[in-house]
């Protein structure tokens, strides 16, 4: 499971705080030394509420290591402009993969996994994973 470069993790969410929140908690709650590379993407390009595609695709240039880059969202459109990015097919790396998990569960879950040396199948499933986790 182990590979020489982590896997890139992009959170993007309709609020920069909430993209950049999540992304600390994440990091923080590895335990690794290793950490894997994580950007937010949250926000419009001057810093509203909303998403941007142009801050989407610096945020997984951004993270790519070679090894694919995971991509969370949070809410409707945010699927719907990574999905157009992805359909584009030169504005995202190569092996992209928007990710159906909860947001931020899902990008614990990634972020531990990618750090820990998972590649980009076992990233994914770890985030999609975390729809089956009970809090009561």
């Amino acid at each position: 499971m182990s590979i020489e470069a982590p896997v890139g993790i992009v959170l993007v969410s309709h609020s920069r705080a909430v993209a950049t929140a999540v992304a600390a908690l994440a990091q923080g709650l590895t335990g690794s030394a290793t950490i894997a590379p994580v950007a937010p993407a949250g926000g419009t390009q001057d810093g509203g509420l909303g998403t941007s595609s142009e801050l989407i695709s610096t945020a997984a240039a951004a993270v790519n290591r070679g090894e694919g880059v995971a991509i969370l969202v949070d809410l409707g459109s945010a699927v719907l402009t990574v999905k157009t990015l992805l359909a584009e097919g030169d504005e995202l790396p190569d092996n992209t993969r928007l990710v159906d998990a909860p947001f931020v569960e899902g990008a614990v879950a990634a972020v531990v996994t990618a750090s820990a040396g998972g590649d980009l199948d076992a990233v994914v499933a770890a985030a999609s994973e975390a729809y089956q986790y009970r809090k009561v």
